[in-house]
């Protein structure tokens, strides 16, 4: 933690910043190890590329930011405060000008923009979000070995999805057999909305479950994922239901030929945008490429969609310590849909698939 403050306040320094504001719960337990949703309330990490940083968080978490390692300058504030006024006097005991600053351009409110700015005198604003993507794009191996045990129980959820299977079953019974197993193995939360889909409607990428009943001949889709020690995972897996016909096993066999070839792409050194045209091609020559309507996959971490965008138009290069989703699909509406989803972590000479559920077809009797 201490080594990520220091290689941000050396790109402050590098890039004459004289002050940053760091206000998403992602990026704040980042530099912070602090996870926590302050829902309305303020919560702001402050950093400068000299003077002591200071972390303003509501005053009943600020016990809890020490007790997540937090070292620096905490200051709590009550809901009849306007912390502004503690964030104004600190900076000025700091003695900052602030000619330069450095703030969430994508994520920051505008009116927290204007409250932050406002304390300086009309200073040039750069976008920090670009830095911290680039730190937290390629995982330690603290970071990497607590998502590998979350991909295990995302392997888990879709064991015991599996399992709860049978004729007459609805959508929504068999989500709420996952969610509550896995909260017995100490999940406290998933990484999205779980997804549970039967026959047409896996053919919706991110279809609602609902209170459809499963029937024989029936596509089965799930998408789910944990937050496990603030990291995600993310998995797919489609089933067939008692039968499944030459169509359907067409279009299986086709998802996971992309899956398998994109895989194979993935090592140190590809161009990411690569991985994402290696399986469109294999989909597009098998006739369905008008039915693969999204991008390969999404990088993983902290939140379940983050930097990088695995898209064909991605130049950026893959290095090791990188993690992402590799996630090829084909959604026929009147058959229903596969997708094939496995979170991979790029090593030294090429990649490790943290999600272990075996994807070749199976038919579930």
């Amino acid at each position: 933690m201490q080594q990520r403050l220091e290689t941000f306040q050396q790109w402050l320094k590098d890039e004459n910043i004289e002050a940053a504001f760091i206000n998403s719960t992602e990026n704040v337990f980042y530099l912070t190890n602090f996870h926590t949703d302050p829902h309305e309330r303020l919560m702001g990490l402050f950093i400068f590329p000299d003077a002591e940083p200071f972390f303003v968080v509501p005053g009943m978490e600020a016990r809890q930011v020490k007790d997540a390692g937090w070292s620096g300058e905490v200051i709590g504030y009550s809901d009849h405060e306007d912390p502004w006024d503690f964030i104004k006097q600190a900076i000025s005991k700091r003695g900052l000008n602030g000619n330069k600053a450095a703030i969430e351009k994508d994520v920051l409110t505008f009116g927290r923009s204007e409250a932050f700015l406002s304390i300086f005198n009309e200073p040039e604003v750069v976008n920090l979000e670009d830095k911290l993507n680039d730190m937290r794009v390629v995982k330690d191996e603290k970071e990497i070995e607590i998502m590998r045990r979350a991909a295990r129980m995302a392997d888990f959820g879709v064991e015991v999805g599996a399992a709860a299977l049978k004729e007459g079953i609805t959508e929504m019974e068999v989500l709420a057999k996952i969610e509550y197993e896995l909260k017995k193995k100490g999940i406290r939360e998933m990484s999205f909305s779980t997804m549970v889909l039967f026959g047409e409607k896996a053919g919706d990428p991110h279809g609602n479950p609902g209170d459809r009943k499963l029937k024989a001949g029936d596509f089965v889709l799930f998408d789910l994922g944990v937050v496990l020690e603030g990291y995600t995972s993310d998995i797919t897996r489609t089933f067939a239901y008692k039968s499944v016909s030459d169509k359907q096993r067409e279009i299986y066999e086709t998802v996971l030929k992309a899956e398998l070839a994109s895989l194979e792409a993935s090592k140190p050194g590809s161009r990411i945008g690569d991985l994402d045209q290696i399986a469109r091609d294999i989909i597009t020559e098998a006739g369905y490429g008008d039915h693969f309507p999204h991008r390969i996959g999404h990088g993983l971490g902290i939140n379940v969609h983050e930097f990088p965008s695995m898209s064909h138009l991605n130049d950026g290069i893959l290095k090791k310590g990188m993690t992402y989703t590799i996630e090829p699909g084909i959604y026929v509406p009147e058959i229903g849909g596969v997708r094939i989803e496995d979170d991979v972590l790029i090593t030294e000479d090429g990649h490790e698939t943290l999600t272990k559920f075996p994807k070749e077809l199976q038919i579930i009797e």
